[in-house]
């Protein structure tokens, strides 16, 4: 083992960590007051439940002893014995370590999905369906992906830190979700508008913050690729930035500031698949390009098709995530990162971006059928939606009993 990539694990553990309760701010600064409390308590009730569930069973369900390429066992449940090893993920580090690090990517998938049903979904069903999630999408999707025997592994498909398993598992899960569950009240009628723009920037400041362990971490040692990784993640971010404000000024004339931290985001979504695999010019283009497909599907098509994926998690998850898995098919190279078996269309090579095209549409597939899957269980149990007067009185009332602003007495 090295003490420097041991130190280094843990801190971008935290790091990772940090970037739920980054989420809570984030999501909710751009609900409405009423609604501020449910939108945080729908991201931080995650790192309770997910982290649990991780040590009892879903390491082991995730990385455990290989089952038809698609799932794991159960020899590891309660972590039981992997303390005192190490693991063949990586050699460096305890085994427990590495169960440390993936149990902070179980814990902010889940709630990603949760900003597109702000506002209107009963928490306990929520509850109910983030634990179902959970088994049923995101522990077989980390084994098919990540896992030593998973299929999307061995027909060559590559995802650095979460393309396929983190953005397009809970970006697609929450679109189907959102449209099961219906629209806000008055949606398309009147304005919703974001009621705490600073909250939004501090939530994607730590978002930012955290994600240099995201994907850095991802290299699983205090090496040269994780530096790599920390460049391309940061240089994609800016230039997600930069393109979001573009669209602002060409569509409606000014730069927003919500707008630009989304275009961050965005930025970040879209390098992640590939952060370790692309060049550092390359991920300047991902992050540029990534923005204004995910202006447009929020801006033009969000609205044609009439969905109400209220925070966008879809539009900058699911697509943002869509466009880094292809993008990492596109300018992947191997002398950057020997995971990678072939070169990205852009070298020559086609096997590779043919292998991420197959696992961006198994990944849509395990998501859409896993969700209806748990959505259907939940209903077996408690109605997915608030009441109309619940939802008209507000969530943070109606599901907690708790207000934000207490003394605000003015039209929401």
């Amino acid at each position: 083992m090295n003490s420097g990539d041991i130190g280094f694990m843990l801190i971008c553990s935290a790091l990772v960590l940090l970037m739920t309760p980054g989420l809570a701010f984030f999501y909710g600064g751009l609900v409405r007051r009423k609604n501020v409390v449910n939108t945080m308590m729908t991201s931080v009730f995650v790192i309770g439940i997910a982290a649990i569930m991780w040590a009892l069973f879903g390491y082991s369900l995730a990385f455990g002893n290989d089952h038809f390429g698609i799932i794991g066992d159960f020899s590891w449940l309660g972590l039981q014995g992997i303390e005192g090893s190490t693991t063949d993920y990586v050699s460096t580090i305890p085994h427990l370590e590495f169960s440390i690090f993936q149990m902070m990517f179980a814990i902010i998938t889940p709630a990603l999905i949760t900003g597109a049903v702000a506002g209107r979904m009963k928490f306990k069903a929520l509850f109910l369906f983030i634990i179902l999630w959970s088994v049923i999408v995101y522990y077989p999707m980390a084994h098919m992906v990540w896992g030593l025997g998973g299929f999307l592994a061995k027909i060559g498909s590559v995802d650095f830190a979460g393309g396929n398993v983190v953005h397009i598992s809970s970006g697609v899960s929450a679109l189907v979700l959102c449209i099961v569950l219906g629209k806000r009240k008055d949606y398309l009628r009147v304005q919703y508008h974001v009621h705490n723009i600073p909250f939004v920037v501090l939530g994607a400041s730590l978002l930012l913050f955290g994600w240099f362990g995201f994907n850095a971490g991802s290299a699983l040692q205090a090496n040269e690729l994780a530096v790599h990784a920390f460049i391309t993640t940061g240089l994609s971010a800016a230039a997600g930035m930069l393109s979001w404000m573009g669209m602002d000024v060409w569509m409606s004339g000014k730069p927003t500031l919500v707008g630009s931290v989304t275009g961050m985001v965005v930025g970040l979504v879209a390098i992640t698949p590939g952060a370790g695999y692309v060049p550092i010019w390359a991920s300047i283009i991902i992050g540029l390009v990534g923005s204004p497909i995910c202006y447009l599907m929020i801006s033009k098509v969000k609205q044609k098709l009439g969905y109400d994926d209220a925070l966008d998690a879809f539009g900058c998850h699911g697509i943002g995530g869509i466009w880094g898995g292809i993008a990492t098919g596109l300018f992947t190279q191997t002398s950057i990162n020997d995971v990678a078996r072939w070169n990205g269309l852009f070298f020559g090579d086609t096997q590779l971006f043919i292998a991420q095209i197959i696992s961006i549409v198994v990944t849509i597939a395990v998501a859409i059928i896993g969700t209806l899957i748990c959505i259907a269980i939940v209903r077996c149990f408690t109605t997915l939606r608030v009441s109309k007067q619940e939802e008209q009185k507000g969530l943070d009332i109606s599901e907690h009993q708790e207000n934000a602003y207490p003394s605000f007495n003015g039209l929401d």
